[in-house]
């Protein structure tokens, strides 16, 4: 007998239907599905797990907050736990039929570990199970899974300590530093505070940005914008660009504002021939889904349905080079028979020489790509848009260069030289397939050397400098990615937890006052910065490649947290006062209008949030709340009651201002 252990119970359903060209049954042990099917005369079982269905986590008695010394906890061995005992009993279930054991998770850190705790499972079953094997694949495609079960290898121990040290090095650094910063500001319960070894330096990242927002100062300049006519109307902006002398601007404006002809000096094109975009993968797929609506976390969630349902690569990838056996011209012609035939075709006929190939090659996963074909309403609007994107990715690698002309011409205005740029695409090629990039410039009229242009205004236009744009979710992990924080299977998730924290709002994220007071209070210590965290990615890196041992690694990020906690305890009270004044800053709402003292946010007994005055029972002004969303505090007061006006954000729905006086005489 056959035992096929698979990462999630639709990847099992799949990978039967596959190997048994669609004769699988189904059944169930418990509440666990089966599918079963024979082969060659020997019978397969295949069951899907769920993800993880061991725990990493403390032994008992280590988990009460308040008891437990967190010195000594870093040297406390963590423990597995049996998360999914139904799917754990099926298991061992099938291990007194001592089978031939095949582990079909995802390949990578995180499935290599998956399976590797389905084997130790079996094993505490029956110790003589011998046969054991590891079908890789990067596709849920007919070709891919049988020929990875044709071509079985050896499980990968090292990948799966890799993923092992990163649970153990995740979970003492986040309880350590979690309970430190939780007990030190008194913020126990549904409301304390975390802290994480890659969560802390990338909420350090947004807070350093918002700080250079609000502190940047900006500064005035001027242009000069002469708007000319031949057939159509366009502008042209002095050379000097950006006058920072408002003094010179005006000598300059004096000089032209009357001029009603210009002379063309200088006309340049230039002909240019624009790369297609290399391969995605997982850090700019998820940069170009931020680009069009998507979280990080909605388009990798979205990238895993697909690619369960045997429609794209596996997602989790660094490589941006297709490997020569990819396969690269069936995948084109699958696509013939999608919503994509008029560009496949294209492709087809006139594609270049090589695909386009990024800087990253790795060879566990090719880059994300399409493998199959929906049928019809097979997919939900999210999940054509991922899908649709994917699609149009891989074929712009494939087709040929655009060709476009840039046109740059000089213009002379009463004795004043104004330049003026074009742009036209000769050639659209690659650029007619992936859609999503757009050139704001727009064609020049055919000028030449020498001809007179009609001068229809001219402008002085004063301006200021803008301050640093704030992350997307698409910009951020792609910062950490150059910063070596996270992997490219954390990163999203990492992400996702700063939101669920309530370390960040909005989007892009923005931080919150308590984003703001935890970074605040460790900013000047090493867990908020990436060196550390960089280099213990580097260390689990090299335990998968067999250069280093789990217990080293491990070993070592113990001592780093030490020194870190040594320097934590030391200014405790002053990280308690910090984040004690910064949490109070969260809360504040604006003057109460009856006494002017400070009104914040404050729960009833119930649970229910309301806004109080500081001075009760002096002053027992309150006003209601919506109880959903989050709050801001806006600086504004109401003009018919003084009262405060706060700016109220229900995910979903667009916000909107809103006085708190609820008898306010300016509500109808």
């Amino acid at each position: 007998m056959k035992l096929v252990i698979c990462e999630k119970n639709i990847a099992a359903r799949r990978i039967a239907y596959i190997l048994s060209h669609g004769i699988s049954k189904s059944g169930r042990i418990g509440n666990t599905p089966v599918y079963e099917f024979t082969k060659d005369s020997e019978t397969w079982e295949v069951i899907g797990l769920k993800g993880h269905i061991v725990n990493l986590d403390f032994p008992r008695g280590f988990n009460q907050w308040t008891k437990t010394s967190l010195q000594r906890l870093i040297h406390i061995e963590p423990c597995k736990k049996i998360k999914e005992k139904s799917i754990a009993s099926a298991i061992k279930m099938f291990a007194d039929k001592n089978p031939d054991l095949i582990i079909a998770t995802d390949f990578d850190r995180e499935g290599e570990l998956i399976g590797v705790e389905a084997i130790e499972l079996i094993k505490q079953q029956n110790q003589n199970i011998k046969n054991i094997d590891r079908a890789r694949f990067s596709a849920l495609t007919n070709y891919e899974v049988k020929n990875a079960f044709d071509k079985l290898v050896d499980v990968d121990y090292n990948l799966s300590s890799a993923g092992e040290a990163r649970q153990i090095i995740d979970l003492i650094w986040g309880a350590v530093l979690t309970r430190f910063i939780s007990l030190t500001s008194n913020r126990l319960g549904k409301d304390f505070l975390s802290i994480g070894r890659v969560q802390s330096p990338t909420l350090a990242i947004l807070v350093k940005r918002e700080r250079e927002i609000k502190n940047f100062a900006p500064e005035t300049f001027w242009r000069i914008i002469a708007t000319l006519e031949k057939d159509k109307s366009f502008s042209a902006i002095h050379v000097e660009d950006k006058f920072w002398e408002e003094d010179k601007a005006k000598k300059v404006y004096e000089k032209v504002k009357n001029g009603k002809q210009g002379v063309v000096k200088e006309v340049k094109k230039t002909i240019e021939n624009e790369l297609p975009p290399s391969p995605f993968n997982t850090t700019s797929f998820l940069q170009s889904a931020s680009a069009i609506g998507f979280s990080a976390s909605d388009a990798m969630r979205i990238a895993e349905e697909l690619y369960m349902y045997g429609l794209l690569s596996y997602p989790r990838t660094d490589n941006t080079v297709y490997p020569k056996t990819l396969g690269i011209k069936s995948i084109v012609e699958k696509l013939l028979k999608s919503r994509f035939s008029k560009e496949a075709e294209e492709v087809l006929i006139n594609s270049r020489k090589f695909p386009t190939r990024g800087k990253k090659f790795s060879s566990d996963h090719p880059p994300i790509h399409p493998v199959g074909v929906p049928t019809s309403n097979k997919l939900n609007p999210y999940q054509e848009k991922i899908y649709e994107l994917v699609c149009r990715r891989f074929l712009a690698t494939l087709a040929k260069d655009a060709i476009s002309e840039t046109s740059d011409v000089l213009i002379d205005i009463s004795g004043e030289e104004f330049k003026a740029s074009g742009y036209r695409l000769v050639e659209p090629n690659w650029k007619e397939i992936y859609t999503y990039i757009k050139d704001k410039r727009k064609p020049l009229p055919e000028l030449s050397e020498g001809e007179k242009i009609e001068v229809s205004k001219i402008r002085l236009k004063e301006d200021k400098t803008k301050p640093p744009k704030r992350y997307t979710q698409g910009s951020l992990i792609a910062k950490m990615e150059q910063l070596s924080l996270g992997t490219k299977s954390t990163r999203h998730e990492i992400i996702g937890k700063l939101y669920g924290r309530k370390y960040v709002t909005g989007s892009p994220p923005i931080p919150t006052a308590t984003g703001f007071a935890v970074i605040d209070a460790i900013e000047n210590y090493s867990v908020s910065k990436p060196d550390m965290t960089a280099q213990l990615e580097k260390d689990m890196d090299e335990i998968a490649d067999g250069k280093k041992t789990l217990q080293k690694t491990v070993g070592e990020s113990r001592e780093m947290l030490t020194l870190v906690m040594k320097s934590l305890e030391k200014d405790k009270d002053s990280i308690k006062l910090k984040i004690k004044t910064a949490l109070r800053e969260e809360t504040l709402i604006g003057k109460c209008p009856v006494c002017g003292h400070d009104m914040v946010i404050r729960s009833s007994k119930k649970g229910k949030r309301f806004v109080g005055c500081t001075n009760y029972p002096k002053c027992s002004n309150t006003y209601s709340l919506p109880q959903k969303g989050s709050v801001l505090k806006t600086d504004k007061t109401c003009s018919k009651c003084d009262a405060p006006v706060v700016r109220v954000k229900i995910e979903g729905r667009k916000y909107w201002y809103m006085c708190l006086n609820s008898k306010c005489p300016g509500k109808k």
